[in-house]
């Protein structure tokens, strides 16, 4: 109910400060902290997980010298200098099936990608380089020592530390973990986040509308941006505007969640009481931040959760959610919240903005010419979640920004 503006029992407090969104995150951020707690989970399982404990690599990688290429593995000493030089094949070294013997001067093997370099061989000829006939080979040309080989430890050394604790898991780092023979991983324990949405006009999909009802959209859009934190998730649905029903819904997932998030009801209407019963039940740290969309943005404590209560405009909960709430739930799974990633753009129409806030408007950033260029995804209203769909990132304005002109460069923060 972030457009209402009639009055509350809140109105005769001190006016709250107004902390500008940098402010508000780094508050955010001091106050909240992983639970000391892990589990030990198969590596199948570790995506998205945040490492409790260093790793440290058991063996070496590659664990032995072997081949980069499928051709003939020889000495250097035997290669071509001005003439070209025949050597016999003795041999083949497959991958997972070594060459057994030793490798003479004046001989070469058969060696497959991947296959360990046998004993003797210091060079890989690739197959395209060399002429077969038989059981032996004629090589010409220019080589070099060395080429063609992968050498053991030459990616990973034994004892070294390969990832920290605190890594956020992605694929690429399972795969790492598995070339090390890593089965199982100790991981800081799920976080457990209770999501709901607060207003009698709200309806789930598939419900039928009654006049003045609209679907809840937020508590989806929510639910996909928890999704792709890999946290456990606690739905309590939806909540009616009514005192009782929002401190017990706040008090139930309290009792069961590390964070609970709340859409609507964090402004200064009539029918606006979550802010006023988290004072009651916990204690609020803020609840206004100097920007736009999302200016009613309340954090705080409920008994040992953290509380984030977002605005009810749907833009405003989903610009809100990537300022302040991912953030803060990464570092509550116990990672390092990375940096948003923003970059310069050269701006392809005027953007309207009065100084006061920082506005994070919906953007469609292009890559024109060598050039990075941006326009409005759409209408910019908070409730427009069409314009949020099309986007790619956002376009960010100063707090002190008058608008922007066609061809100023603006800073992009992407999706």
């Amino acid at each position: 109910m972030e457009n209402q503006a009639t009055s509350s029992c809140c109105d005769a407090q001190p006016a709250p400060q107004v902390l500008t969104p940098d402010q508000a995150r780094e508050r955010i951020l001091t106050l909240v902290s992983a639970p000391d707690a892990y589990q030990q989970v198969p590596l199948k399982a570790a995506l998205q997980r945040v490492l409790y404990t260093d790793i440290c690599a058991p063996i070496q990688v590659p664990s032995y010298d072997n081949s980069a290429m499928d051709g003939y593995a020889l000495h250097s000493q035997d290669l071509p200098v001005d003439n070209p030089v025949c050597l016999p094949v003795v041999g083949t070294a497959w991958a997972g099936k070594p060459f057994t013997g030793s490798l003479a001067r004046g001989q070469c093997i058969r060696i497959m990608t991947g296959a360990k370099i046998p004993t003797g061989a210091d060079t890989v000829i690739m197959q395209e380089q060399v002429e077969r006939d038989g059981d032996s080979i004629r090589l010409s040309g220019t080589h070099s020592a060395g080429q063609n080989l992968r050498y053991a430890g030459e990616d990973i050394a034994q004892g070294e530390t390969v990832l920290h604790a605190g890594h956020w898991l992605q694929p690429a780092d399972l795969g790492l973990l598995a070339s090390l023979g890593v089965a199982e991983v100790r991981v800081f324990r799920h976080l457990r986040v209770a999501l709901l949405s607060t207003g009698d006009e709200l309806r789930s999909p598939g419900e039928a509308l009654s006049e003045g009802a609209i679907y809840d959209s937020n508590r989806y859009s929510l639910y996909a941006l928890l999704q792709q934190l890999g946290v456990e998730i606690l739905d309590l649905g939806i909540i009616h505007d009514q005192p009782l029903a929002i401190r017990q819904a706040l008090q139930i997932a309290a009792a069961q969640a590390d964070a609970v998030i709340s859409s609507g009801g964090v402004s200064v209407g009539d029918a606006d009481f979550v802010q006023q019963i988290l004072s009651e039940l916990g204690q609020i740290a803020f609840w206004k931040v100097a920007m736009k969309p999302g200016h009613p943005l309340a954090f705080g404590t409920l008994g040992g959760a953290k509380f984030f209560g977002l605005p009810g405009n749907p833009v405003s909960a989903m610009v809100t959610f990537a300022q302040f709430v991912r953030p803060a739930l990464q570092r509550m799974m116990g990672c390092q919240p990375p940096a948003p990633v923003r970059l310069q753009a050269v701006c392809s129409e005027a953007l309207r903005k009065r100084p006061g806030r920082v506005e994070f408007q919906r953007g469609i950033v292009a890559h024109e010419q060598g050039v990075l260029s941006v326009r409005l995804a759409g209408a910019q209203g908070s409730h427009l979640l069409t314009s949020m769909s099309k986007a790619n990132c956002f376009i960010v304005l100063p707090q002190q920004s008058e608008g922007v002109a066609v061809g100023e460069r603006v800073e992009i923060e992407l999706f």
